[in-house]
């Protein structure tokens, strides 16, 4: 019994060494949480501080940097070490003594985009750093005295909007054309003169010059823009015709021309624009008649065709009309609706047509102005058609006039022989 009782002795004693080496499978929790590892993204970074220039040159424009700047609605920067750096800034309600320096706007040359709000400053040359760097570029009523030159500079950008405030530019073409990156484009109400450019660059998304002094015809080379989402060349000097070309804009959704000087008909291409939610084509010089495919535009939420010189029946119907968020057709004076289509409660400020298809204007009844006489309702069409059989009806006929004045001529001739040969006796 000797040699196993040392062998037991032996494989308890390699039992016990094994399990102070090998961990258990299954341990209670700890009482010490065990350190983690640093994670991969550095927290310092998102607590930098802002580079000092950039802070320097932001406390010159005289804005509040006693929090951190970075985490303002006016800025933001990216996430660099050990300093941070200025992606976006905006200007915004600027006080009187605000003045842009040479030395703010080289420490600033990390902005990718940059905003003036309400911000009337005397602009100065931007550093080449800056304007090689910004994309997007806002200037709304600010930067006093601005010209088409100094906009032209910022050839890098992809986004440009500048409203309310005067330009002195020959025309767009000179800030636009060396913009090859431009998305997207708002340059309105400047009192902007010129024409628009004969060449465009294919990324454009977005073209807004309203509100200006552009004159002259909208050129084909801008129906070639097949990336156009929008477009609105509203309140200026154009004139001539629509380019037939416009159905080419094959990614439109919203138009406005209105307020220019435009002439002829609708172009039947637009009904190559299935995706057009707005078209606003009024007050022009429009005419023909409204082509029956903008009732099949079935996105169609915008249409004002008021104050043109529209002529012939309104192709729509009730529920078409009904379908619209805005509908605008007034003061087409050669324009009428069908009264057994279109019921008298839709006030469409045109007239209701007669049989011929022609503007129905009834005159006002007694006691009431003109204006109040002519809603278009069914009452006024049928009233207009007995007005037409009145001019026949009413009063003595040339016949009956006729036979009056014949018979009175026989009595008077009568008469006249009779005391004649009354006197030869």
């Amino acid at each position: 019994m000797a040699p196993d009782l040392s062998l037991l002795l032996i494989f308890l004693l390699l039992h016990h060494a094994t399990a102070a080496v090998v961990p258990p499978t299954s341990s209670p929790p700890s009482s010490t949480p065990t350190p983690k590892p640093p994670a991969r993204s550095s927290p310092i970074s998102s607590s930098s501080p802002l580079d000092p220039k950039q802070l320097r040159a932001l406390q010159s424009l005289n804005l509040p940097t006693s929090k951190d700047p970075c985490s303002s609605a006016a800025a933001s920067c990216d996430s660099s070490s050990p300093f941070r750096h200025l992606l976006s800034l905006t200007l915004a309600n600027c006080s009187e003594d605000v003045a842009l320096s040479l030395t703010a706007l080289k420490s600033l040359s990390t902005l990718t985009s940059l905003t003036f709000a309400n911000c009337p400053v005397t602009p100065i040359r931007f550093p080449t750093e800056l304007t090689s760097n910004l994309h997007t570029f806002t200037c709304v009523n600010s930067l006093k005295k601005l010209t088409g030159v100094w906009l032209s500079r910022l050839q890098n950008l992809t986004d440009l909007i500048v409203s309310d405030v005067g330009i002195t530019a020959s025309g767009p073409t000179i800030i636009l054309g060396g913009m090859k990156f431009l998305h997207s484009v708002t340059i309105s109400h400047t009192n902007l003169s010129g024409y628009l450019p004969k060449h465009w660059h294919p990324n454009l998304t977005s073209v807004d010059l309203s509100g200006n002094h552009i004159k002259g015809k909208i050129p084909i080379s801008l129906t070639r823009l097949e990336n156009l989402v929008h477009l609105n060349l509203s309140s200026n000097s154009l004139n001539e015709t629509i380019p037939t070309t416009i159905g080419d804009l094959s990614s439109l959704q919203n138009i406005s021309l209105a307020s220019n000087s435009l002439s002829g008909p609708i172009p039947e291409s637009l009904a190559a624009l299935p995706a057009l939610m707005h078209l606003d084509l009024s007050f022009n010089q429009l005419n023909g008649t409204i082509p029956n495919f903008i009732r099949d535009m079935k996105k169609l939420k915008y249409l004002n065709l008021a104050s043109n010189s529209f002529r012939g029946v309104l192709p729509f119907n009730a529920a078409f009309i009904k379908g619209l968020e805005v509908f605008k057709v007034g003061q087409n004076s050669n324009l009428c609706y069908n009264h057994t289509v279109l019921g008298s409660k839709m006030k469409l400020g045109i007239a209701a047509c007669d049989k011929h298809g022609l503007p129905l204007s009834p005159p006002p009844a007694k006691g009431s102005s003109a204006d109040d006489s002519s809603d278009g309702s069914d009452d006024d069409y049928d009233d207009g058609d007995n007005v037409v059989e009145k001019k026949h009806h009413n009063g003595p006929s040339k016949v009956v006039l006729g036979v009056a004045i014949g018979l009175s001529s026989i009595v008077f001739l009568i008469v006249f022989l009779v005391l004649l040969s009354k006197c030869c006796k």
